[in-house]
């Protein structure tokens, strides 16, 4: 990996939100309104972090009937690094079991 792509991962996971995605994205793959779940923020704010780390290929993005989920692209020649990271990040198991706990039944009928 070049020096000036790894600046550009570090850079984009030194946003907390960004890291926090990552992070859960790390336990399972989301939609952007599950994200909205555990941010106090709009859906274009979230949609406009994801796309930053689906630009760096961080993240992939794959569609499902109207909704597209977001996962952890483990292809990405930063997933070594974004991997690295996130075993110094605090777990996240407590904000994936509030998405699921606000929708349980339906995988994002939002």
């Amino acid at each position: 990996m070049e020096l000036e792509r790894a600046a550009l991962g570090l850079k984009l996971l030194g946003d907390k939100t960004r890291l926090t995605i990552v992070a859960v994205l790390k336990q399972r793959e989301c939609c952007v309104c599950e994200f909205q779940e555990i941010f106090d923020m709009s859906q274009p704010s979230i949609s406009q972090h994801l796309r930053k780390l689906k630009d760096s290929g961080i993240v992939n993005e794959a569609r499902k009937g109207q909704w597209v989920y977001y996962s952890l692209n483990q292809q990405s020649d930063l997933f070594e690094l974004v991997n690295d990271i996130l075993k110094h990040a605090p777990d996240q198991t407590e904000k994936i079991y509030q998405i699921e706990k606000s929708n349980p039944t339906l995988r994002c009928g939002c």
